[in-house]
């Protein structure tokens, strides 16, 4: 489109100026939803919208602004300060003067430190502004809770193939340059597929997409294949936010699924998350945990080959880690499980908390010293190696604990083992 670098980008030459054209977010702007709610009866508070990128956020705060004839001022978190934030709530003090509201849009709202947000909350909290944030990170974590609770929050969804598909179609066709071009889109459903939900990404990647056939001086062949959005796309568009909320998501569903034993769902979000660029030691430190947590002595070997995978990992780096991360996921996945350190050290953490210190038994205490031999230090003491079997029977808590037990082994695995002979040795005391 080099003959028309004057004009501003294909996203924002569509986007919607009436109700009626927006695609998608029924849930909040159907009639009778929330949004559509505050428009018909006038009434506008300040709200957040969450949500990924490209689903209509900034959108929908200038379709709010010009339905209610408001001012609109829009900043973004990532350049703006405190002293834009109080130059707009001071123009917004002569708007209300005149009888006229002022909608505050801040982009990224997330962005903004404590000071910046709270700099927002006077000017909130006495109707001098509007205030709609949009961001792409859960508000609990990053809005201040003075500010999130004079907050509504509305939460936005990725695009689905028919939004998108209505978004596409009306960039076709009302475009003031696409509407001109012979364009033949040969597999529109691919590049809503690369589009990963996010609009602004498959108007972005169809601009693109006509300036490289431009530029191949391809003008009488508008021929848009799947060849030539792969060649301009490079890869598909992956929802992964390395320090947002995606990220802890996705990394939850990937313990998950380890645990629950299914290494194709474990392969998949592994692949998400390399794919969005994610850490490899990241993930294998998270296998070290896993394998001790979730799996432990029903198979022991996992712990050892989590740390090897992360050691691996560690010296050979991407891409060949992806193997080695892969190898270690299904046999994780794959494994026996058990929990049963896992909860043990719990519990005994548990007790050390909320219980008095006991004093360790006589028989149990070293005794480097004399004197310490005299007072009975190590005295009576038994020595398993020097019994049958290398066991004997002894008290290793304190006396006040009696037969506390914490560990309680399963029969899955090799914990098995661990079970039938702990059973054979405390059978006295019934422990097990």
């Amino acid at each position: 489109m080099s003959d028309n670098v004057l004009l501003p980008p294909l996203a924002e030459r569509v986007r919607p100026r009436e109700l009626k054209d927006f695609k998608g977010q029924e849930h909040l702007m159907e009639t009778g939803r929330p949004i559509q709610v505050m428009l018909a009866s006038g009434k506008i508070s300040s709200f957040l919208l969450w949500g990924p990128p490209g689903t209509g956020k900034t959108t929908i705060a200038r379709l709010i602004a010009d339905h209610t004839a408001s001012d609109f001022h829009q900043l973004n978190a990532v350049s703006a300060g405190v002293k834009d934030v109080r130059e707009v709530i001071k123009l917004a003090e002569e708007s209300r003067a005149a009888g006229k509201r002022t909608i505050l849009f801040i982009d990224e709202i997330h962005r903004f430190n404590k000071a910046q947000q709270d700099a927002l909350l006077g000017a909130v909290e006495a109707g001098q502004i509007i205030l709609i944030g949009a961001t792409t990170e859960n508000p609990s974590f990053e809005i201040i809770p003075a500010l999130r609770s004079r907050m509504r929050t509305f939460v936005l969804n990725s695009l689905g193939e028919e939004e998108l598909s209505g978004i596409l179609q009306h960039a076709l066709q009302d475009d003031v340059v696409l509407r001109e071009l012979p364009l033949n889109i040969t597999d529109d459903t691919y590049l809503m597929y690369l589009a990963g939900g996010d609009a602004r990404i498959m108007l972005n990647l169809l601009e693109a997409s006509v300036d490289f056939l431009t530029a191949q001086q391809n003008r009488g062949n508008f021929e848009l294949t799947k060849e030539i959005l792969e060649t301009v796309a490079q890869r598909k568009n992956t929802l992964y936010d390395k320090a947002g909320e995606e990220h802890y998501n996705i990394i939850s569903a990937f313990i998950k699924s380890i645990r629950g034993s299914d290494p194709d769902a474990a392969l998949y979000w592994l692949a998400r998350m390399l794919e969005g660029g994610e850490d490899p030691l990241f993930i294998a430190r998270r296998l070290v945990i896993l394998a001790a947590e979730d799996i432990g002595n029903a198979s022991p070997n996992g712990l050892v080959l989590a740390e090897a995978a992360f050691s691996a990992v560690h010296k050979i780096g991407m891409p060949e880690a992806r193997i080695i991360l892969a190898q270690c996921v299904t046999y994780l996945a794959g494994a026996p499980k058990s929990n049963a350190a896992y909860l043990a050290i719990d519990k005994a953490i548990r007790d050390v908390r909320q219980s008095p210190q006991h004093a360790v038994p006589l028989h149990l205490r070293n005794a480097p010293t004399g004197l310490m031999k005299n007072l009975g230090y190590g005295k009576q003491y038994k020595y398993p190696h020097d019994f049958e079997g290398h066991f004997v029977e002894e008290n290793y808590l304190p006396e006040e604990m009696g037969d506390r037990q914490y560990y309680f082994p399963t029969n899955l695995g090799q914990e098995k083992n661990i079970l039938d002979r702990l059973q054979q040795l405390w059978k006295k005391k019934k422990k097990y």
